[in-house]
């Protein structure tokens, strides 16, 4: 009877258990060959350690230059920025990513705006992602290091998403214009959401943001004054 109601248990704590936490469990941080440097300029932080706060190793993130843009491979997920790269007012901010492998579940890579205290605790910005596997999009505020990001957009399916081939393949274009007050975000040319720029970071650095086990080519970041 002990060892039913045990059984029991263990079923109804894995109907409900939060499915990012399985899907943690089942997709660790993944090894990476060659991590560890960092281009010319560039500085990576990788997401903390919730019991430790201190970030993941980089040894597992490697990210290089290639071609005319840069190209990251990881285990941790990570933002990737510039600190010339700041700008605020009317902007537009807009670069060309392509997700190159099929990751083992859902992940999403994209675009941040107004980062402020990025290598501290205090760490602050808003960001843009999409999701090629299931063609959905994303918008969140991280609003200090140690916290969850809160989402202003939850996760959304969209067909301005180009989803991913057999492969995993699939390249997609994020911008966002801050103008006017309001910040407009849009996935391959086309408008996704709007919202008021007082209600997000819009003013600070600009970067990348790739999550967890994927490879991704990031094309430049081009950054045009309004």
């Amino acid at each position: 009877m002990m060892t039913m109601r045990l059984r029991t248990a263990a079923a109804v704590f894995l109907l409900f258990a939060p499915l990012g936490g399985l899907m943690a469990q089942a997709d660790p941080d993944r090894p990476v060959a060659g991590g560890g440097a960092v281009p010319a300029g560039w500085h990576v932080r990788t997401e903390p350690n919730r019991q430790t706060g201190q970030p993941a190793s980089l040894e597992n993130v490697k990210f290089t230059s290639m071609g005319d843009g840069l190209h990251t491979t990881v285990g941790p997920a990570a933002i990737y920025w510039r600190d010339r790269d700041t700008i605020s007012g009317n902007y537009h901010v807009v670069a060309k990513m392509a997700q190159m492998k099929n990751p083992a579940h859902p992940e999403a890579f994209g675009i941040f705006i107004g980062g402020k205290s990025l290598a501290d605790s205090g760490q602050t910005y808003t960001y843009f992602l999409v999701r090629p596997i299931d063609g959905m999009y994303s918008i969140r505020r991280r609003t200090s290091y140690m916290t969850r990001p809160t989402a202003i957009v939850e996760w959304t399916a969209s067909d301005a998403v180009t989803k991913a081939d057999a492969n995993g393949a699939a390249a997609n274009e994020l911008s966002i214009q801050v103008q006017g007050g309001k910040a407009k975000f849009m996935v391959n040319g086309k408008e996704v959401h709007t919202a008021d720029a007082a209600n997000l970071d819009v003013s600070g650095v600009v970067g990348y943001r790739v999550n967890h086990n994927l490879d991704v080519h990031l094309g430049p970041l081009g950054i045009h004054k309004l």
